[in-house]
């Protein structure tokens, strides 16, 4: 039977449909691409994608994230770069690809000559493609020396060691908290970005908050509180600048602790309780108020894994350096006793295209927890290479879902 022609224009692609509509992710469609047979189709795709597929540098750049992609594979989910990783190899089908557009064409099944298993590499390929791609055109990372430096020495101006070398938190010589520790994660690393963007459903580089963190470890956990109010008091942290999703406590049941906090305050009122008594007391309270199981937010963190974290959000301030000197140029530019067209170009340059000053909110994730709970987590199945391992298989699994089925593979 024939189908009228004109249900041609009546027909979906569900899978792509369901990515707008329904907050499925695009890694997890059942074809990643779409509907692209022709080479016309594959440089329409990229053009709306941002990338001019006729540009040369565009071209090579592109080549690269793609070359680069095999080699991130090959690192992190085959046997041979990972002994956990997949018993798989790239087909030599792949490395004869000297043009990305055929990539795409491999993907959806149009190139010629390709097998099955051909046509689900590329399309993992292209997966990873497309996260690096993300990774990589954050503009912000541009400021990263800038971001660093705004976010830390908020904190580094109030962290010291006394005397006896003990590190605190405080005022030097007016009040401070001890700390056993004070870490501050400067950047994180590109591949570790890569692994958790293949993992999360949003695969964008602007959903990683923890690129930048404050590690922060108190001797017992009502201290959390305190540096908590510290930094709160101090405008370190601005709660209106925070991101409530982001928000985890997994050390002590604050509703439940904040009831026997209000007790003992009355108590110590009423019997004029020492300090060192009340807080005896208090740290005895806190501690029967400890949670038993860990945060259900994140599904690759172990469930003993205990902290307090949460995202803040910094206005950073950039000024542009350009800026500066190109003043300095046009005042070079006026003392020219001969006026030449180089000097006239300069002087009518407008300024008002040159940005001064760039503003914009940085997220980046304080932890704060005491020493019992930092123990914990440093052992067996809550430590940080646990964590990693299991980020590494889920988002092998997810790149390599429709391989793995394909080839009968049992994980």
């Amino acid at each position: 039977m024939n189908r009228p022609q004109y249900l041609t224009n009546y027909l979906f692609e569900w899978e792509l449909l369901e990515v707008v509509l329904n907050g499925k992710s695009a890694l997890d469609s059942k074809f990643f691409i779409g509907p692209i047979s022709s080479m016309e189709e594959v440089e329409s795709f990229l053009k709306g994608y941002g990338i001019d597929p006729v540009d040369p540098i565009a071209k090579a750049e592109l080549f690269g994230n793609f070359q680069e992609a095999i080699q991130f594979i090959k690192k992190y989910f085959l046997k041979e770069g990972n002994p956990d990783g997949l018993d798989l190899s790239v087909p030599n089908g792949i490395y004869m690809i000297t043009d990305i557009r055929d990539l795409f064409l491999m993907a959806t099944g149009h190139h010629k000559g390709s097998t099955p298993e051909e046509t689900l590499w590329a399309e993992v390929i292209l997966k990873v493609m497309h996260t690096i791609l993300h990774a990589d055109k954050d503009l912000r990372s541009n400021y990263f020396p800038i971001i660093q430096t705004q976010i830390f020495d908020q904190f580094y101006k109030y962290v010291f060691r006394d005397e006896e070398n003990n590190l605190n938190l405080g005022v030097r010589g007016e009040f401070s908290i001890p700390l056993l520790d004070f870490e501050t994660k400067s950047k994180k690393t590109r591949e570790s970005v890569i692994i958790k963007l293949l993992h999360k459903a949003e695969n964008v580089a602007e959903e990683v908050f923890d690129r930048i963190g404050v590690r922060i470890i108190t001797k017992n956990k009502f201290d959390i509180l305190r540096v908590l109010k510290f930094l709160i008091e101090r405008h370190i942290v601005i709660p209106h600048n925070n991101k409530p999703s982001r928000s985890m406590n997994t050390i002590f049941d604050v509703n439940k602790f904040k009831e026997k906090h209000n007790a003992l305050i009355k108590t110590a009122l009423r019997s004029n309780l020492s300090e060192e008594k009340f807080l005896d007391a208090v740290e005895t309270e806190i501690n029967e108020c400890s949670m038993n199981n860990g945060a259900d937010r994140n599904n690759f963190t172990s469930n003993k894994y205990q902290s307090v974290q949460f995202t803040c959000r910094q206005l950073i301030k950039y000024k542009n350096p350009f800026l500066q000197e190109f003043r300095e140029l046009r005042k070079l530019a006026k003392e020219v006793e001969a006026p030449n067209e180089l000097s006239q170009k300069i002087l009518g340059m407008d300024v008002a295209l040159i940005s001064r000053d760039i503003r914009f909110f940085y997220p980046y994730e304080i932890q704060i927890l005491d020493i019992q709970s930092h123990k914990t987590n440093t052992e067996g199945e809550a430590s940080h290479l646990e964590y990693k391992k299991s980020q590494v298989q889920a988002a092998m699994r997810r790149v390599f879902g429709s391989l793995i089925k394909f080839k009968n593979i049992q994980i």
